[in-house]
């Protein structure tokens, strides 16, 4: 059994989503997987999603709240960072290591719980290989829904190594669900949502971005 198996509280198919509800084995896990770089990773994501300050902004599927750690910094004075997450877990974990002006909530990224407009820039990272495959494109439009009109969107996922038993290891640590291309997983479904595709491509650390707005 591969140790993103027992992470994980999922169905066995790998597009049948699920959660993650073991947050001290993930950020474990997740450092291993980085090879020590993890805050270089997530600071090459925090990056390419260009946060300001006073941005409001969302976190889809935020885990143990890592990556709204480094952006909560960034958009002082006056920003705000929530995280969302489908496991209790998860939020508990990051409520207690809350920097102050983030927040995190319960919820999926099909059924975002917040009115039309009420971010600037919506993140999420590592996030939609985890979700059902039927509910990734209303995820996407409900990240859509959930931005101002010229607000942005970065989506980071998992790009697997382009040499075979690399790949191979990556299957057994983590499951088949990051063994997709990221460009087949996320598809058209950014600008099929209603987004303007900014700009898309390799990021360090085996992470692949799409950087959008909500027109």
């Amino acid at each position: 059994m591969g140790l993103g198996k027992l992470l994980h509280n999922h169905a066995e198919h790998a597009d049948e989503g699920g959660t993650i509800d073991h947050p001290r084995a993930y950020d474990i896990f997740a450092s291993i997987g980085f090879m020590g770089a993890r805050r270089a990773a997530f600071t090459r994501v925090a990056i390419a999603a260009k946060p300001r300050a006073g941005d409001r902004v969302l976190d889809v599927g935020c885990g143990t709240g890592y990556l709204t750690r480094i952006l909560s910094p960034v958009v002082e004075p006056g920003g705000h960072v929530t995280g969302l997450d489908p496991s209790p877990a998860m939020i508990d974990y990051a409520t207690r290591r809350n920097p102050g002006n983030c927040t995190y909530v319960r919820g999926e990224g099909q059924r975002l719980p917040f009115p039309d407009g009420s971010f600037d820039l919506v993140v999420s990272s590592l996030a939609v290989h985890h979700m059902p495959v039927g509910a990734r494109p209303e995820a996407l439009r409900q990240m859509f829904r959930v931005l101002r009109p010229g607000g942005r969107l970065l989506v980071a996922e998992f790009r697997p190594p382009a040499n075979r038993l690399a790949r191979h290891l990556v299957g057994v640590l983590s499951g088949p669900a990051m063994r997709h291309d990221p460009r087949d997983l996320l598809g058209t479904m950014i600008p099929d949502a209603g987004f303007r595709v900014e700009s898309e491509g390799d990021l360090p650390y085996l992470l692949y971005y799409v950087r959008a707005t909500r027109p």
